[in-house]
């Protein structure tokens, strides 16, 4: 798998009554996993949806995420999960039988294109009536109501397959158009990945056709119904993903950056970024700093937090 998914750390939440949850994440990859009940899930800007048991959900980077039990919870305040011992939190109603009970938590990608990947990847990955997910649900829902001798590796292994399993999921003739679908088809594979490893190459379509060993045509028409885009169109989006990359970075000037992404000069790579982004080269930089420094005060806060309610039996 590419992105080299891991989990962090997760919370074993039960759940009653009405309750609701509110938070920013700075841009980190949560994920979820209902073992029983159901409750509901918002992104910013999205609709909410609601996760059944045996859901998965996988968020590649979140920034606004709200949940909340089916009952409404509109007189509720933002509520704080209770410590109950043996790494298990209630939320909602103290007292009383659990309606939910689930695993949450951030997880982290590996690959040193994480960010790049990311950026292309869907907003929200919701997987429901997978029957090797469902699997792995009662797996992980197994495991994390025994009390069992190494509980903490099982889980956090499991806990990866689980991730590694929900981006498979997606990768389907019915899924969705996008980078994982592409990337499950070995032809494409090569081509996107040699568009990777040498995102600066004057590329054409015949070139990349030759690299996925498939006729133009072929090649064309393959690519744009699995990725969503044509080749050209891709790369310019892999382009611009690498420039965003290393403006925010800081480390290196609108010039150079212009050479590593395949332009041949800073005016002609600012012209093409503003029309993709809506912003200079210059100005983006100057924004992605300023919302670095307040997203890292903010994720000061919620580091704090999440240490205080992660349970350290499963802080892997």
């Amino acid at each position: 798998m590419l992105l080299q998914p891991a989990a962090r750390f997760s919370k074993y939440v039960v759940g009653a009554g009405p309750w609701q949850v509110r938070r920013s994440d700075a841009g980190q990859p949560f994920y979820c996993v209902v073992l029983e009940g159901a409750c509901r899930l918002a992104l910013d800007g999205c609709e909410p949806i609601v996760l059944q048991t045996g859901d998965f959900v996988l968020i590649p980077a979140t920034f606004g995420v709200a949940m909340s039990s089916l009952q409404s919870p509109a007189d509720v305040e933002n509520s704080i999960p209770t410590a109950l011992g043996q790494g298990m939190f209630r939320i909602g109603a103290q007292e009383g039988p659990a309606d939910l009970r689930l695993l949450a938590g951030h997880c982290s990608f590996g690959s040193a294109d994480a960010t790049l990947l990311v950026s292309l990847l869907p907003q929200l990955i919701h997987v429901r009536g997978e029957e090797r997910l469902a699997t792995l649900v009662q797996l992980v829902g197994d495991e994390s109501r025994e009390n069992r001798s190494a509980r903490d590796v099982v889980l956090s292994r499991l806990l990866e397959v689980l991730l590694i399993e929900a981006l498979r999921s997606t990768t389907g003739t019915g899924a969705a158009p996008g980078l994982v679908r592409g990337l499950s088809d070995v032809r494409l594979a090569a081509a996107i990945r040699a568009i990777h490893a040498q995102p600066a190459r004057a590329w054409t379509v015949d070139e990349l056709a030759k690299e996925a060993a498939l006729s133009r045509s072929a090649f064309f028409e393959r690519f744009q119904r699995a990725i969503g885009a044509t080749p050209m169109e891709y790369l310019l989006a892999w382009r611009m993903a690498l420039a965003k990359d290393l403006l925010r970075r800081g480390k290196a000037s609108v010039g150079e950056i212009a050479q590593r992404v395949g332009y041949s000069s800073a005016s002609a790579f600012s012209v093409a970024f503003t029309r993709h982004v809506g912003l200079p080269p210059t100005l983006y930089a100057r924004e992605q700093t300023a919302a670095a420094h307040a997203d890292g005060q903010s994720h000061a806060l919620l580091s704090k937090t999440d240490e205080e309610f992660a349970p350290q039996s499963l802080a892997i």
